[in-house]
Parts: C-alpha cells; sequence; structure tokens
C-alpha cells in the first residue's frame, strides 16, 4: 500500500513538518486541527465553543477533501488546556455525530500550539 498526502486549502497549512492528512488505504489520519481559521490566518478564540467549532470546521474540510465526513470517523483524540471546559466541548463536538460516535479520549495537557485551548485529530475509514 502506498500513502497518499491529502492537503486541502480550507484548512490551515501545516506549521511545521507534517500534513494535514495521510490516507494509507482505507485509513485517513487527520493530524491535530486548532482553531485557526484558514481564511483570515486567525486564531479563534472568543470562547471554548467558537474554538471548538472552528476546529471541527477545519476537520471538516480534510475529511471533506478525502471524501469523507465525520460518519467515517472512527476515532478521535482531543486535548484541552482546562478539563473544566470538557462539557462545553462535548456539547459542541457531540453535534458534528448524529449516530455511531466514534471512539474517543479527552486528555488535559499543559499546552498547546498557539497558545490555544482546544486540539483534535481523528482517524477516518472507508
Amino acid at each position: 500500500m502506498e500513502k497518499k498526502i491529502i492537503n486541502t486549502t480550507n484548512a490551515p497549512a501545516p506549521i511545521g513538518p507534517y500534513n494535514q492528512a495521510v490516507q494509507f488505504g482505507s485509513l485517513l489520519f487527520v493530524s491535530g486541527q486548532i482553531p485557526l481559521d484558514a481564511a483570515t490566518g486567525n486564531l479563534v478564540q472568543d470562547d471554548i465553543q467558537a474554538e471548538t467549532r472552528k476546529v471541527m470546521e477545519n476537520l471538516a474540510a480534510i475529511l471533506k477533501e478525502a471524501g469523507m465526513d465525520f460518519s467515517h470517523v472512527i476515532k478521535s483524540t482531543i486535548f484541552l488546556m482546562d478539563m473544566g471546559k470538557f462539557a462545553q466541548v462535548n456539547e459542541i463536538y457531540g453535534s458534528y455525530f448524529t449516530e455511531n460516535a466514534p471512539a474517543r479520549e479527552t486528555v488535559q495537557v499543559a499546552g498547546l500550539p498557539r497558545g490555544v485551548n482546544v486540539e483534535i485529530s481523528v482517524i477516518a475509514g472507508k
């Protein structure tokens, strides 16, 4: 099997030596997304719900580029600066999965890129 690089201008460009996603066979590994607006280059930092929504929009754009959507997500990881905001993040995150939500873990971390409050990565498959 060969790996295929997935990138779209509808999600933030990588800020390091990685790609937005890599497809390997039927699996898609999407790099962690932060609440960065691809069109403006600005961070969305209004509140944790707006940040989470932008992260999910970025993930959706990458999934779409690979011919997938949230129904294809089989695993996700949520990184939070403050576990006290879990319920707010979970509310927004959950709205993107209509049924058969993926496996997931949520962890509190000491820091995230560019000082954001949330980062989410996913693995999807067809």
